[in-house]
């Protein structure tokens, strides 16, 4: 009985481990959604505070009074700007904290399970695996499909979509050989990059620059790159001189050097490397969380003898001393090949296992009692998987290691 509820009792914490992207996401949007609020309020009382100290100079010098109600209107248009902006960032700081508290609420569930029996982890993993469609399916692009998963499933707010779709319309637009999407989103997460030292921004004035050249336009090329390029040569200097090299080599040239810079397959490495920069911007895994679950079923289930030559008791569905092995089926056992094996610390192998010749193996005295039931004498042994009938001197120890 103990054993039993040792093999039964829910661990939390190792579920959750699946389950970080969770918090990290709404918490990096706040994080955010609070910088963008500081920089306004500190830029319009830096602009206002001067403007106010000039008025009031001005208006003590004996400017006109009209010039100085029209300088206090502008200063209270201002005023009114931001504070639209702050309501607007105030909804947005809502809609977050309202999602985030949903999100521990589903987290908080699973503390309130004893136990993996128990209907209630059922229904919350049920969650779980609809939350990791719906991630895999904005993933790969079917927006739609996982708009409408997540509404069948009423788990709008423990899904990411708007964040993918944003991901996802950006990636296109890059494969359509536009900088200018990807470009705009890099001005507004600029300090975010900057800690993380990416790349991104530096490649996409590069492409940029490349165009121009590949276009003629010589001179708008090499004003581009004084503007965009020379200011990292400090970080990216073999890259801004080859960039400068390039204004001698046409789009048809055979050096590698430059045919790789001239090469259309630059705007697929720039569609990843945004998608990457994304994902690493707002901690979310660079697999889709369904391998990643995945990956880690099959790996738990797999052992040595799933991908055996000898076929295992336990991939034969008319087997009736064992049940069908999840990883030796047809669907999952290509899956699993190359996953690595699971680490068993306890072993459930049957006392004095034997080997039958065709590789199957089974404990000593469970196989001479199936074969005494059938009928045979000491001398023979049947194998219960495959009715095969071999001599009892062809059977061999195994000594487990």
């Amino acid at each position: 009985m103990a054993a039993e509820l040792t093999t039964t009792k829910l661990n939390a914490e190792s579920h959750l481990l699946l389950d970080q992207p969770l918090l990290r996401l709404p918490h990096e949007f706040a994080r955010k959604n609070f910088k963008i609020v500081q920089k306004h309020v500190e830029r319009e009382n830096k602009d206002v505070l001067s403007a106010l100290k000039s008025t009031a100079n001005a208006s003590l010098a004996g400017q006109d009074a009209s010039k100085t109600v029209a300088s206090l209107d502008n200063m209270i248009n201002r005023m009114r700007g931001l504070k639209r902006k702050m309501e607007t960032l105030h909804s947005e700081e809502k809609a977050l904290h309202q999602a985030s508290r949903k999100r521990i609420q589903h987290l908080q569930n699973l503390y309130e399970i004893p136990s993996l029996a128990d209907v209630k982890y059922d229904e919350w993993s049920r969650v779980r695996l609809n939350r990791l469609l719906v991630d895999y399916l904005l993933r790969c692009g079917y927006v739609e499909s996982a708009r409408a998963l997540a509404r069948e499933k009423g788990i709008e707010e423990l899904v990411d979509l708007e964040v993918f779709v944003q991901c996802h319309r950006i990636e296109e637009s890059l494969r359509r050989k536009s900088t200018q999407e990807c470009l705009a989103w890099c001005a507004e997460h600029r300090p975010m990059m900057k800690k993380l030292d990416n790349r991104l921004e530096f490649e996409l004035r590069l492409q940029q620059y490349i165009e121009l050249r590949r276009n003629g336009q010589l001179v708008e090329a090499r004003q581009h790159a004084q503007k965009y390029l020379t200011q990292h040569a400090g970080t990216y200097l073999e890259e801004v001189n080859r960039a400068a090299g390039l204004l001698a080599y046409r789009p048809d040239t055979q050096v590698q050097e430059y045919k790789k810079l001239y090469s259309e397959s630059r705007w697929d490495d720039l569609a990843k490397l945004f998608v990457n920069t994304h994902h690493e911007l707002f901690s979310l895994p660079a697999r889709p969380l369904l391998h990643i679950a995945l990956s880690a079923g099959l790996s738990a289930l797999k052992t040595p003898s799933c991908h055996s030559k000898h076929a295992s008791s336990t991939a034969n569905a008319s087997s009736t001393t064992t049940s069908v092995c999840p990883i030796c089926s047809t669907e999952l056992n290509d899956l699993a090949r190359n996953l690595p094996y699971a680490h068993h610390t306890k072993s459930y192998v049957e006392n004095d296992p034997v080997v039958l010749p065709n590789g199957r193996v089974y404990g000593r005295d469970r196989l001479l009692e199936m074969s005494a039931k059938v009928g045979l004498d000491a001398s023979q042994v049947k194998d219960p998987t495959t009715s095969v009938i071999y001599p009892a001197s062809e059977i061999r120890k195994v000594y487990i290691s």
